[in-house]
């Protein structure tokens, strides 16, 4: 293999490597924000909650 093939090869494994670590941070970034999204849900008060009380004698 000649030289001129080898750093090409090298160079286009390098882009697909920045493309994929790229990718990857997109990937963790969204999943970051459906976490934070879902917490705000789970966190948020019940619209019913402690507004009557259920009472037996």
């Amino acid at each position: 293999m000649d030289i001129a093939a080898l750093a090409m090869n090298m160079k286009q494994t390098q882009l697909m490597q920045q493309v994929s670590i790229a990718v990857t941070k997109q990937a963790m970034e969204f999943q970051e924000q459906s976490t934070e999204q879902l917490l705000e849900v789970i966190d948020a008060p019940h619209p019913s909650l402690g507004h009557s009380i259920d009472i037996s004698v």
